[in-house]
Order: structure tokens, then C-alpha cells, then sequence
């Protein structure tokens, strides 16, 4: 039988539900063991999972794969045990699983309370970023779930060491080792059956670039959570401190490039241009950011390469920058509106009605005032990790950490009430 069959996924999907059954009841005590005996292997077995890692990595690199996603590709000893560091922080944050969202006695005297319980089998689809396998596990198993991990073929060998080493460390403890699964097959076909395994999967998240995003949203069957591209912008305000609003841009496009959070887009009020676009472009410059500018920013310098409006909807993931100059507050939420993802938009600024009115009128998932656009991730929000940064409307917005991955139900506890 070929690697990838309906018959197989459906099997694991099978598999994960049993577990996830299993899963659910289970105290918080005993999940976290299983979190720190995941951290700990992890560590313990360290040269395997970079020795399978490095055996992507090539095979990336000899097949002309993009240096943003070779960055994302590439595990070494420090990331590793960031990754382990993440397990140990989820294992150490609050359970949500029966947390009261609201309880009262009705006027006829039931006690009725909404209950947070796991969503059930989690289906996550992305591309290749190594850490996405252990962060969702880590959250999902938090957070009760059973998880089907369906990498792309670029991290095969070391997302398959990955749940190797995590499932045999669940053999130790009382979680099943099924919570944790990676769904078998490299090719399309595979990811279809997934997509279709309505009945067995309860959601899936795709996490990825807009191609891969959009293909699961349009043809799954399964009820899908949306995390979009981050298309975001750093808007310097007519009162912006300078310095600061430079410091802000730097970080947001070139702390790391290759992540959903980095500035793609830089909007300049046209009060402050001749102060702070020379210094930006020569910032941005010294760092290797080539810039795509309209012609009020082209005027600046030669460098600056035209922009398209192709430029402005572009997630690029690399040293590029789209800029251009805006004559008010307004029409730099109006380009965001036109142009922006909904991921993470900034403005730095000195006047709180100005900030308080872009926060008000910028319709994204996040918002920064005087702070980069890298803050909007679940370890920097304090939630151990996150399994996507979702950008739709419904059920979950932003960094996802544990409560998202948590439906309700209603719990009425009466004394022999019938309606009447």
C-alpha cells in the first residue's frame, strides 16, 4: 500500500480520536509530567533530531530553496532547547480545560455553567518551520487535544524524528502516544485526506504562505481556523519621536525577516519625511533592506527601487520593504485597509488621540503603539507558544495559545426540574 492512502490517514485520524477520548479527562498533573518528559528527550536525544535535520537542510539547499526558507528550515543546539524551554513554559501555565467562562443560577433555580473543554483531534497543516511540530503538540496536549501533524516534505526526516522522540517519551507517562501522530505521506494527496476526514478531525489549522492557506480554507471539509500572511506595517506619525520610530522599523523588518511578524510595509506621514525617511533609508540601507518606494520616497535616493501596488500586498519575507508617504493618519489606515493581511499594523507616535483613533480604525489582529511589529507572537504574549496567529474573526484571533484550542460546553445542575 502507498504512504499516504485514504485508507492510512483515516486510520491515524482514527487513532487520534481514541486518544483524544482518552486524553480528555485527564488532570493537569499528569499532562505536565508528560510535557517535561517530552522537554527532557528532546534534549536527550538532541544529535538525532539535528542529524535528520541537517539531511533536510541539504536537501533544501541543493534544490535552490530561498534563504528565508532555509532560516526557517534549520534547527541547530540553541533552537532545539529554546523549542524544549517553550515545552517546559506550556507545561507551567494555567490548564484551561474546566475553567468556569460563566456560571449562574437561573430564576428557576438551575445552576448552569459554560465549561471549557478540548476541541478534540487537531489537524495542523503547515510548511517547513521544525518547531511547529513541537509547539502544537505541546499545546494541543495542554490543552487535552489529541494532534495529527502534517508537515511539508522539505522537514520529512526531522519532523518525523521529532514525533518519534516525542511519542516514545509518552510511553512513559499516562497521556497515549497517540495524542501526538504525524499524519503519513509526503505528496498532496495525503493533505486532501485529511482535509476530508470530516467526522474524525474536529478543525484544522493551516499555518503557512497565503497558496497554502487559502487551498485548506477552499476545499476542506473540516471546520478550519484560519492564520493568515503577515503583510504588516510600521506607520510613523506626524509627532513620532524619531530615533524611536527608527528603532521600531529596524527591528520590525530585520530582527529576523523570514517570520509573519516583520514589517513588510513602511507608511511615513509627510510632516515628519524630511526628517526621518533619510535616516530610515539609511538605516534600512546599512542592514542589507532594499526598499520599493513611490516616487515621494523614491525622491529621497536612488536606491530606493519603484514600487508597484504588487509591492504593497507583498508578504516578502526577506531584506525588501515597500514605503511610501502619507498626508495623514487616515490615509495610512486607508492603505492598510487596501493593502494590509490584518496581522499587525504599529504607529509610533507622541499624541494619544492619534494613537487611540488608529487603534480604533486599524482592523487587525493586533495593534502596536510605540512597539514592533515582532511583539505579536504567543511567547512574547505569555503563552508559552502558540499554535498560529489567526487573522479570521471567529472563535480566535491573534496569537493562539491554549484557550483557543478549547470549544465550551453547558452544564445544568437542577433538583428534579422539568419544563413546564
Amino acid at each position: 500500500m502507498s504512504e499516504g492512502t485514504r485508507d492510512q490517514v483515516l486510520e491515524v485520524a482514527a487513532r487520534g480520536r481514541a486518544a483524544a477520548a482518552d486524553l480528555a479527562p485527564l488532570p493537569r498533573g499528569v499532562k505536565d509530567t508528560a510535557l517535561h518528559a517530552i522537554a527532557d528527550a528532546l534534549l536527550e536525544r538532541a544529535a538525532e533530531i539535528l542529524a535528520a535535520n541537517r539531511v533536510d537542510v541539504e536537501r533544501a539547499r541543493e534544490s535552490g530553496t530561498e534563504e528565508y526558507m532555509l532560516d526557517r528550515l534549520s534547527l541547530d543546539a540553541d533552537r532545539l532547547a529554546a523549542i524544549a524551554a517553550a515545552v517546559r513554559n506550556v507545561a507551567g501555565l494555567p490548564d484551561p480545560v474546566g475553567e468556569a467562562v460563566r456560571g449562574y443560577t437561573l430564576p428557576n433555580g438551575l445552576e448552569l455553567r459554560q465549561l471549557r473543554v478540548p476541541l478534540g483531534v487537531v489537524g495542523i497543516i503547515y510548511e517547513g518551520r521544525p518547531n511547529v511540530t513541537v509547539d502544537a503538540a505541546a499545546l494541543t496536549l495542554k490543552s487535552g487535544n489529541a494532534v495529527l501533524l502534517r508537515g511539508s516534505s522539505s522537514a520529512y526526516d526531522s519532523n518525523t524524528a521529532l514525533v518519534n522522540v516525542m511519542r516514545d517519551a509518552l510511553a512513559g507517562t499516562e497521556v497515549p502516544a497517540d495524542a501526538i501522530q504525524l499524519v503519513p505521506g509526503r505528496d498532496r494527496e495525503s493533505v486532501k485526506h485529511l482535509m476530508r476526514a470530516r467526522g474524525l478531525v474536529d478543525v484544522l489549522i493551516p499555518r503557512g504562505g497565503a497558496s497554502l492557506i487559502n487551498s485548506v480554507v477552499e476545499e476542506s471539509t473540516v471546520p478550519v481556523i484560519e492564520t493568515g500572511v503577515g503583510n504588516c506595517a510600521v506607520y510613523v506619525d506626524a509627532s513620532a519621536d524619531v530615533d524611536m520610530a527608527l528603532s521600531i522599523l529596524v527591528n520590525a523588518k530585520t530582527q529576523r525577516p523570514s517570520v509573519c511578524n516583520a514589517a513588510e510595509t513602511l507608511l511615513v506621514h509627510a510632516d515628519i519625511a524630511d526628517v526621518f525617511v533619510p535616516r530610515a533609508l539609511e538605516a534600512l540601507k546599512d542592514r542589507g533592506v532594499t526598499v520599493h518606494g513611490d516616487e515621494r520616497i523614491a525622491a529621497f535616493s536612488a536606491d530606493v527601487v519603484p514600487a508597484t501596488v504588487e509591492d504593497y500586498r507583498t508578504e516578502y519575507l526577506s531584506l525588501d520593504i515597500a514605503a511610501a508617504i502619507v498626508d495623514s493618519l487616515d490615509e495610512a489606515v486607508a492603505h492598510i485597509r487596501a493593502y494590509g493581511s490584518g496581522h499587525t499594523e504599529a504607529i509610533v507616535t507622541s499624541s494619544q488621540p492619534a494613537a487611540r483613533r488608529f487603534t480604533a480604525l486599524v482592523d487587525s489582529a493586533a495593534v502596536a503603539v510605540n512597539a514592533s511589529t515582532r511583539f505579536t507572537d504567543g511567547e512574547e504574549f505569555g503563552f508559552g507558544a502558540e499554535i498560529g496567529i489567526s487573522t479570521q474573526k471567529l472563535h480566535a484571533r491573534g496569537p493562539m495559545g491554549l484557550p483557543e484550542l478549547t470549544s465550551t460546553k453547558y452544564v445544568f445542575v437542577g433538583e428534579g426540574h422539568v419544563r413546564g
